[in-house]
């Protein structure tokens, strides 16, 4: 199990690290906004990307 959650994190990395690499402007420009928005609302995006990644998970497995 270890070397799994391992492997996760590794990748999840490696995906993070795409749009920086890619275009590097346009992600500073993303961030800047981020610091804009309210707790409540990054809670919310939090929420949904979680809730979208166990759905993923539930139906790959």
């Amino acid at each position: 199990m270890w070397e799994e959650l391992a492997k996760a994190f590794c990748l999840m990395l490696v995906l993070e690290g795409i749009i920086p690499f890619l275009n590097p402007g346009r992600w500073r420009g993303l961030v800047a906004t981020m610091a804009t928005v309210s707790d409540r609302q990054l809670r919310i995006m939090g929420l949904a990307s979680m809730l979208v990644g166990a759905g993923l998970l539930y139906f790959i497995k």
